[in-house]
């Protein structure tokens, strides 16, 4: 991995979402692997704990709302006055709102795609061209195993993670003959503040206890657990490291065995 062989020494990585949950651990892992990180979140805020918390020196805290077009070139324009060109770019933000297919209203709907799907192509098309010409670049998005199988009640969220993988892997296309990869990161349920959110809602729907309710996320893996936030990190360092350099296109499920393709 990255964080043993310092192969990011030297880069810059940018994680969206990096305030809590799956994006902090990414942040620190790529630091510990010697990046120079740019965490992004709608609360410039929000991310100054994790900011003072990586080892290392240089990196930023940059307030970005990926679904909002002018926060995103904002914080563009900022990156490149301050930072340089980015060299990795882990798109981690997204939202995971649920509901009945037949209560799921157009904002809801709106929400997944312009959160999950369209802020990391923004990001995609603004970033992607600057890693070919520098010859080297790596590219994560931390998609869902959702995007592989669906779920009920959660349509709008499977859409935009099926969409996702989609753009990964027609991306991978074009980009193929250059030293830049582009691949997803499928997981299943991870033990993060919006899972903890999600057992709430079943909890408070169905009359369970939490404990009960997490039962039910658990069960959903033949390992019967919730995947880890440093799994899911781990593997996202693999895959910004030089010998990772033939994975691409891929959509890879770190979900215990839940969906095997």
């Amino acid at each position: 991995m990255a964080s043993e062989r310092g192969d990011l020494a030297g880069r810059t990585a940018l994680v969206t979402g990096a305030s809590r949950g799956i994006g902090r651990t990414i942040a620190e892992q790529l630091a510990d692997g010697g990046a120079r990180v740019v965490c992004a979140a709608r609360s410039a805020n929000a991310l100054a704990e994790v900011v003072a918390g990586l080892p290392g020196d240089g990196h930023l805290a940059v307030a970005m709302d990926v679904a909002d077009p002018d926060s995103t070139a904002a914080a563009l324009a900022q990156i490149a006055a301050e930072a340089g060109r980015v060299d990795v770019l882990i798109n981690n933000a997204g939202v995971a709102d649920s509901a009945p297919f037949e209560r799921t209203d157009d904002a809801m709907w709106q929400r997944a795609l312009d959160v999950n799907v369209t802020g990391a192509f923004r990001l995609c098309r603004a970033l992607i061209p600057a890693m070919v010409k520098a010859d080297w670049g790596r590219v994560v998005v931390v998609a869902s195993n959702a995007g592989l199988t669906g779920y009920a009640y959660t349509t709008a969220y499977c859409a935009s993670k099926h969409a996702v993988v989609g753009m990964v892997r027609a991306i991978a296309l074009e980009i193929a003959k250059t030293p830049v990869t582009i691949n997803a990161i499928c997981p299943g349920f991870v033990d993060t503040p919006m899972t903890a959110t999600s057992i709430a809602n079943i909890a408070g729907k169905t009359g369970k206890s939490e404990a009960e309710a997490r039962k039910v996320l658990e069960r959903m893996s033949p390992q019967r657990r919730l995947i880890q936030t440093d799994e899911v990190a781990a593997m996202v360092a693999t895959l910004c490291s030089d010998d990772a350099r033939g994975i691409h296109g891929q959509a890879i499920a770190i979900d215990g065995g839940q969906t095997m393709h």
